[in-house]
């Protein structure tokens, strides 16, 4: 009888064992998938602290919508200084201060019941360059995993020159060098502050804005981000990227 018994069991096991193969074999691959997209991601952001990143996914996006999308790198270097400048106080002002969290801002968007926007200039470089637009939490868990190794693996004149480059200005107009002929016709490096400003001004919202033709509202706010961008360079909140 006991000998019939441990049969019985070791039939059973065998059962479930077989049963969860099947599983087992899932979350392995699963596993392997993960490991595999993560190894990716990060050879990508070593990779690109000297390669340009050759297209997003927003700038692909845009292209199988609009037909043809406006877009042109530019080195840091002939860039108006003026215009990195105005982009850092538009978006994240202690750029510089912070290792791509800006815990300060984070506090004050809590506080005001998310209204508010928190993400720095690093993280929306992370978006932009290695992620997609929209709202979810895999995307924001993403987000957040791979900014504090953009910012290690990065200076911060890399991670500005980036977003210069692939930050959305206008429908279908991707980075300042189209952005400054789209809307004014000059060479990025030739940018005036007030332009400059213009173009930062645009940034929350660029399908909808226009820099060449501004609303009393954007106008209002490009005035504040040419004082901002005086005042960055005033008390040294530029120099980590000049």
């Amino acid at each position: 009888m006991a000998k019939r018994t441990a049969n019985t069991r070791k039939k059973k096991a065998r059962k479930a064992e077989t049963k969860l193969q099947p599983v087992r074999w899932v979350m392995r691959w699963a596993g392997r998938a993960v490991f595999a997209g993560l190894s990716v991601l990060v050879a990508l952001v070593f990779l690109f602290t000297l390669v340009n990143p050759p297209i997003t996914h927003t700038i692909w996006s845009e292209y199988r919508r609009l037909g043809s999308v406006e877009r042109d790198w530019m080195p840091l270097e002939d860039i108006a200084p003026v215009m990195a400048r105005s982009v850092v106080a538009a978006e994240d002002a202690n750029f510089c201060l912070h290792w791509g969290f800006d815990v300060e801002a984070i506090r004050a968007a809590i506080d005001e019941g998310g209204g508010r926007g928190a993400s720095t200039l690093s993280q929306q470089v992370v978006k932009n360059v290695f992620l997609w637009q929209g709202r979810s939490w895999i995307r924001k868990a993403l987000e957040t995993g791979i900014t504090p190794l953009v910012e290690l693996v990065w200076s911060k004149r890399r991670i500005v020159e980036v977003y210069l480059n692939v930050a959305e200005m206008g429908e279908g107009v991707f980075g300042v060098a189209a952005a400054s002929r789209h809307y004014f016709g000059v060479e990025p490096d030739k940018l005036s502050p007030q332009q400059a400003a213009r173009i930062a001004a645009v940034l929350p919202n660029p399908r909808e804005r226009s820099a060449a033709n501004p609303s009393a509202r954007l106008r209002k706010r490009a005035a504040g981000i040419m004082d901002g961008a005086a005042t960055i360079e005033a008390d040294g909140r530029a120099a980590c990227f000049e």
